[in-house]
């Protein structure tokens, strides 16, 4: 059976400072605060740690973020993922006219036991499951950093 490799490209826009959106972003213990489908972050040590997420479908996914690259002056960062999903998210951070703007890419391979049987048919919810994530994490981080 072949496997799906997912590459999703998201852009968020955020009126706060460069600097305050790469914070908050690099701060993954955070997450759980803004962003409602990050469901609990435990720390393993200074570059890793373990998330439980879950976004409209009924499917928890655990993941293990480890920090790959993190540069405050380019505005980059990347962490390579393994759990249920397996690849890698990384983020530019830059302003652009009054704004700051966060291009994502992550490109992932379903890991989960439970849902690999299915996945042929189930990819177009779980793309549509990511974006509901995403638009959700975007407004979110709006929100925290107007109150920050």
């Amino acid at each position: 059976m072949r496997r799906e490799s997912y590459r999703f490209r998201n852009v968020w826009t955020v009126r706060a400072r460069v600097d305050a959106v790469f914070a908050a972003l690099v701060d993954v213990e955070s997450y759980p605060v803004w962003w409602p489908d990050v469901r609990a972050v435990q720390r393993q040590d200074g570059d890793s740690g373990d998330l439980a997420v879950r976004s409209v479908l009924p499917v928890a996914l655990r993941l293990r973020l480890k920090r790959a690259e993190e540069d405050p002056v380019a505005g980059t960062m990347r962490v390579d993922i393994s759990g249920d999903l397996e690849g890698y998210c990384a983020a530019w951070v830059d302003v652009h006219r009054d704004r700051t703007v966060v291009r994502i890419e992550q490109d992932v391979m379903l890991c989960k036991r439970s849902l690999l049987p299915v996945e042929p048919v189930l990819w177009p919810v779980l793309r549509a499951n990511h974006a509901a994530m995403m638009w959700r994490g975007e407004r979110g981080l709006r929100r925290y950093l107007a109150t920050a």
